[in-house]
Formats: structure tokens, sequence, C-alpha cells
């Protein structure tokens, strides 16, 4: 069982900021794309960012310019650093550790709430 471990949510006012975490087993880390998804309409995930092994990123569209994904391959541990947060930012955000870059043998974290809300 490949146990991802998340952390940072919470409740921010809008414009504040959170960072969330994701700790991955380094086995999977080193050879993984890890992507941060949130709960969407119909209970689908839809995907917010991405950062390849390599280090390249991919941000959905709503989210550029405000939130930035890293890496820390010593650590093994992936961030979702979130600025300038809207109300329409708020929902559970899931760890995603694809191997390969593979969605289909992918694990997922247990989830974190984002409330933004004054």
């Amino acid at each position: 069982q490949v146990q991802l471990v998340e952390s940072g949510g919470g409740l921010v006012e809008p414009g504040g900021s959170l960072t969330l975490s994701c700790t991955v087993p380094g086995s999977i880390f080193a050879i993984s794309a890890m992507g941060w998804y949130r709960q969407g309409i119909a209970n689908q995930r839809e995907l917010v960012a991405v950062i390849a092994s390599g280090g390249s990123t991919s941000y959905t569209d709503s989210v550029k310019g405000r939130f930035t994904i890293s890496r820390d391959n010593a650590k093994n541990t992936v961030y979702l650093q979130m600025n300038s947060l809207k109300p329409e930012d708020t929902s559970v955000y899931y760890c995603n550790a694809a191997p390969w870059g593979r969605l289909s043998d992918s694990y997922w974290g247990q989830g974190t709430q984002v409330t933004v809300s004054s």
C-alpha cells in the first residue's frame, strides 16, 4: 500500500495564501510526475497543476500566475503554493503520483480541504 501524506489545507480569506504539501515514498517519488487535483463539478477531479520528474510544470488556466507547484527531491515532497486565493478555489485538493507519467497506475492522497471565505 503506497501512502501519500498531504497537509496544509485550511480556511483562508480571499486574497490570502496557503501551501499544500504531499510526501511520497522515495521509490515512487523519483519516477513520478506529481500532480495536484481538486474536486470539481459532478465530483470529478480536475487537474490543477503537474510537475514532471524532470521539473517541467503545467497549470490549468484558472490558476496560472497565482499557484506554483514545486518538488523537493531530497524530501520526496511536492508543494502547491497558492496565492491570491479566490472563493472559487474552495475545494478538496488531492495529491497524485503517476509513475512514468501513467495516470492509470497512479496513487492518490487522502485529500485536504481548502476553504476560501471571508
